[in-house]
Formats: C-alpha cells, structure tokens, sequence
C-alpha cells in the first residue's frame, strides 16, 4: 500500500482518526441476520438493501426510528424496534492494536479528533460502551454535520472548528477515497488496513522518533 513518504514531514501536533476498521472492527450481517426469521427469503440480500440506505441515517437525513421502521420491513422481520437498535449496536470488536498507539499519543499530549461517518444509533451508545474513547478531545461525526466522508465538507469543518493546520495534522482511515479527499487538503494520510496494523505501527514508530517525539 502506497503511503505518503516521498519527502520529510513536519511533526504533527494532532492526530484526525475514523472510527469503523481503525479504531473499531464492524460486522453488520452476523448480526442484522439474526433478525431475519428462517422463512424469509434471500436474507443477505435484505440486509445489502438495508444498508445500501445506511447514508440517510448517517448524514442524520432520517432519524432513527424511521430508519428502523422501514429496515425491520425491509428485512422481513418481526422485532420490535429496540431489537433494531441492539442489534445495529453489537456490530464491534475493539482493535486493541490501534487503541494501544491511541494511548501512547494522548500521554505525549498530542490532540487527538474523531472524523467518523455514523449515526445516531451508535452515538452517543458507542462512547458510553468504549469509555476509551475518552482520549479524543473531539469528535466530528457525520450525521450531527450532516456531511459524509469523502465529501471535502466534512473535513473543511474539522479544520475550521478545531483551527487545525493540516500540515501538522496526521489522518487515519481506511478508505482510499477518503485518504485521497485527505491528501487534497495536505493532511498528512495514512491507509489504515486493519490486517497489518503493524505497518501502521512501524510508520508511526518512525515518524515520532525521526522528528524527536
């Protein structure tokens, strides 16, 4: 994976990191299946179009009840509204690797900023289940700016609200779109692969210690 190391970057004073494959690990269809009664048909294929809709509720353009609503009938399922809820929850496996780096920048004092495409179902519920979640000082979540990743929007507004220079800011995600729309704006981008954390590691490792942190 082709990182950003053609030349010396400044030192960073803050850290922009996404959530979902960084921080976390999510697996939608375990758990949306088991809403689905074994006599409804093609099960996978209810869930792909459940959250094919998925963006409305993120950029917070339905709300979550609606959105509930309509994904149970779409998924051919009898649950009640608050199974909906539990279940779209327990989707998390915690990425203790990157919550181990997560640590040591916040006792180096670094800033630390969550850019997050998500929803009201998961947030505020996430923050109170992942209390570490306590180390980022701020948070940028799509669907209370009703802006998602990649749109250049929502990082203009992480930058803007928090007086960042993107030159010292280091973005984390695993999207290659959203590490492109990074680049545009000079924030210093890591392609994040939940499968070799350690590349990540090494990179980091590298930079902190080449620039004296």
């Amino acid at each position: 994976m082709q990182q950003d190391t053609l030349s010396p970057l400044p030192a960073p004073t803050t850290f922009l990191f996404d959530i979902g494959k960084v921080l976390l690990d999510f697996d939608f269809e375990s758990s949306l299946i088991r809403l689905i009664p074994d006599t409804v048909s093609n099960p996978h294929e209810r869930i792909r179009h459940v959250l094919e809709r998925k963006n409305a509720l993120e950029t917070g353009f339905i709300d979550p009840s609606s959105y509930a609503d309509w994904a149970l009938k779409a998924l051919g399922s009898n649950a009640s509204q608050e199974q909906f809820y539990q279940a779209w929850q327990q989707i998390f496996t915690v990425n203790e690797p990157m919550w181990q780096c997560v640590r040591k920048l916040a006792a180096a004092n670094y800033t630390l900023i969550l850019i997050s495409n998500i929803n009201a179902i998961h947030s505020p519920w996430i923050f109170k289940r992942y209390p570490e979640f306590s180390f980022f000082q701020h948070r940028v979540l799509s669907f209370e700016v009703g802006f998602l990743k990649p749109d250049p929007a929502i990082y203009r507004h992480a930058i803007n609200t928090f007086r960042l220079n993107p030159a010292l800011t280091v973005y984390i995600d695993d999207q290659p779109q959203n590490i492109l729309i990074g680049k545009t704006l000079n924030l210093q981008c890591w392609q994040y692969d939940i499968d070799n954390h350690p590349a990540f590691e090494n990179w980091l490792e590298d930079k902190l210690t080449t620039l004296g942190r």
